[in-house]
């Protein structure tokens, strides 16, 4: 179950794509069942040899999730149910995600089910946060019902263990890894004259600081991704550093991957992460990172002072997903 699948990006999208097709390749029929906001209709589809299921959901500005059709979605759940033996629930912040996984345990009590929240604590906005209060039942619930909680840090664990302690028995921690092609990239941009931020466009990820940092730098930033604060951060951008920002929409993969091997730098300042794939590649390659302390105890990695409570790291020991899938196998 994901909020949503390729080919939209994202970071939990990114990482259900990577062990799906991992484990359709070894042989296992996996089916998605994902939130798609722009459909009025439910569809099914085969991508990469996985069967994706997309289920019409409502999305206010990228967020909640909240599935459509209600009763046809539960008959497609006890028609799916026939054939899985194990259930992997992604994101506690889509409504989709718990509303399924809650829904599975009631029709089929007996279900292995894998609980992954990619959990940041609350939400992003003044208005999520409150929100969060009245959530946290429904999350506590697949919490306890749940056969495993897998957490992608060790930060990340420690949130969920001190606002959900029915997790204890259940906990295990399994980092996020990266594609086997990041290790044919090596950084060349010692000498380049810019830095890159990749991911989503959102308020809560500080992504003025990355501007600020920039400038402090004398170097240009390039912002890969889209997200709903974008058109305010090309506004900021062009009155505090102008001409010096440029945005883009997400690359394909070997451009990007160019791109991130030639910058300078890599930035990530945001504070509310259970991860960053994005600079877990950047480190693979050799690519100084500037990132908040928040992610660094994400990637478990040290680094150097720097300005306004971020860090710079240098190196930092990444697994490939053809390992990591090794370790989720144990858990399914």
């Amino acid at each position: 179950m994901s909020p949503s699948y390729y080919p939209h990006i994202g970071g939990v999208e990114y990482v259900v794509k990577s062990i799906a097709e991992r484990l359709a390749r070894m042989g296992h029929d996996v089916i998605i069942l994902a939130g798609k906001p722009d459909s009025e209709k439910p569809y099914e589809e085969v991508v990469n040899e996985v069967n994706v299921i997309r289920w019409p959901v409502w999305s206010p500005s990228g967020a909640y999730h909240i599935p459509k059709m209600h009763s046809k979605l539960d008959k497609q759940l006890r028609d799916v149910l026939n054939y899985l033996d194990v259930v992997h629930v992604h994101s506690a912040h889509s409504i989709f995600s718990v509303y399924t996984g809650l829904a599975v345990k009631k029709l089929k009590p007996d279900i292995r089910l894998v609980f992954t929240p990619h959990y940041h604590g609350g939400g992003h906005s003044f208005t999520r946060n409150a929100l969060w209060f009245l959530w946290r039942r429904r999350m506590s619930k697949l919490v306890e019902i749940s056969s495993m909680v897998h957490a992608v840090s060790k930060p990340e664990a420690s949130r969920i263990l001190n606002h959900y302690p029915k997790a204890n028995e259940k906990l295990v921690v399994i980092p996020n890894g990266i594609e086997e092609d990041v290790l044919e990239y090596k950084w060349i941009g010692k000498d380049s004259d810019y830095m890159i931020y990749a991911g989503r466009i959102e308020k809560y990820k500080n992504l003025e600081k990355a501007i600020e940092v920039a400038r402090q730098l004398g170097l240009k930033l390039l912002l890969i991704g889209n997200g709903p604060y974008k058109k305010r951060l090309e506004a900021k951008a062009e009155r505090t550093y102008p001409n010096a920002v440029a945005f883009k929409n997400f690359l394909p993969r070997a451009q990007y991957l160019d791109l991130l091997s030639k910058a300078r730098y890599v930035i990530n300042p945001s504070e509310r992460e259970a991860f960053s794939i994005f600079i877990a590649e950047a480190l693979a390659m050799g690519v100084p990172a500037i990132i908040s302390r928040n992610i660094a105890e994400n990637l478990d990695v040290n680094g150097s002072e720097m300005v306004e409570g971020l860090v710079v790291v240098e190196k930092g020991l990444v697994e490939t997903w053809n390992n990591v899938l090794r370790k989720y196998l144990s858990i399914y």
